[in-house]
């Protein structure tokens, strides 16, 4: 069983800077965990049959409007429908003044009733973001994560194959380290994994003979970053002599991470081999084939087309 999880409504109330006009308990204490928002039109309307009380509720410029319209009994009914559901929060836009009758029934049925100066849509996007990335899927995975030339690499491999000096030498060439050692990868989109790094250890990299260095204090602000995305995972594992390693990039791998498939090289390690460059060349190859370049298939139809052979 997938586990859940969830944020509290104060977390919202400071990321979009929320006015609060009724709030029945403490916000730390109103626990957040869908990450689906919904505007009530049709529970307005009187249709409660699909109504998920955990979704935050959106009233617009059109519900108000709705119930604007409506003579004084009939909107006090629908608004006494909606909140006597009980959703985790209801929320509205573009500064509209709240009915009476929302406060009083957001009192009485401990609703959080908020608002926001946002129009709808730009709000309900910026919102359902927020959401996904907090509620995300998860998992921690032992290794190292740096953002190089704007591609996220995930570097995994053995304890000790060499994952921290590589990144502290990606750093020293200009490029930013997200996490070392243990990375919290979410899964935000269908198609989209976010590493980042548990707060204990952000910013922090563990050299074996030296102890924890502060890459923050030692290389500044830029040399680090909290989150980025997860573009190729590179696996690092020591040089066997006689094991046939891809030599042209012909074969593209995928690794599953949450059940999103991101591209995956492996990478063998021995004395003398300038890990960092190969890292940075890894980096912009896989950002080529993303703009719809693959050298190696290119090297391929040459060599089969000098061959007079069909690639």
């Amino acid at each position: 069983m997938q586990e859940t999880y969830s944020i509290p409504l104060s977390a919202l109330i400071k990321e979009f800077g929320l006015k609060t006009i009724c709030l029945p308990d403490d916000a730390e204490h109103i626990m957040i965990s869908n990450t689906e928002v919904n505007r009530p039109g049709l529970a307005l309307a009187g249709f409660f049959e699909m109504f998920e009380h955990s979704r935050i509720q959106i009233i617009g410029k059109a519900e108000y409007r709705y119930l604007e319209e409506r003579d004084e009994a009939r909107r006090n009914a629908k608004i006494d429908d909606l909140f006597r559901q009980r959703p985790v929060a209801v929320i509205l836009t573009t500064d509209l003044v709240p009915f009476a009758r929302m406060c009083e029934q957001a009192e009485q049925c401990g609703v959080p009733l908020l608002l926001t100066h946002e129009t709808t849509s730009p709000f309900m996007a910026a919102l359902i973001a927020f959401l996904n990335v907090q509620l995300a899927p998860r998992i921690t995975r032992h290794g190292v994560l740096v953002e190089v030339y704007g591609e996220g690499l995930l570097l995994l491999g053995d304890s000790g194959v060499g994952k921290s000096e590589t990144a502290i030498e990606l750093v020293k060439r200009g490029h930013r380290l997200i996490a070392d050692d243990a990375v919290e990868i979410k899964r935000v989109s269908a198609k989209t994994l976010v590493g980042e790094a548990p707060e204990i250890i952000r910013h922090y990299v563990e050299l074996r003979g030296i102890g924890i260095v502060d890459v923050r204090r030692i290389f500044g602000m830029g040399a680090v970053k909290n989150s980025e995305r997860i573009d190729l995972v590179i696996n690092l594992e020591p040089w066997v002599q006689g094991k046939m390693y891809d030599r042209l990039g012909l074969d593209s791998q995928t690794m599953e991470i949450l059940g999103v498939g991101v591209p995956s090289i492996t990478i063998p390690v021995k004395p003398g081999r300038n890990l960092a460059i190969i890292l940075e060349i890894a980096a912009m190859n896989n950002r080529q084939k993303k703009m719809g370049y693959n050298t190696a298939e290119e090297f391929n139809r040459k060599l089969m087309g000098q061959m007079g052979l069909e690639p």
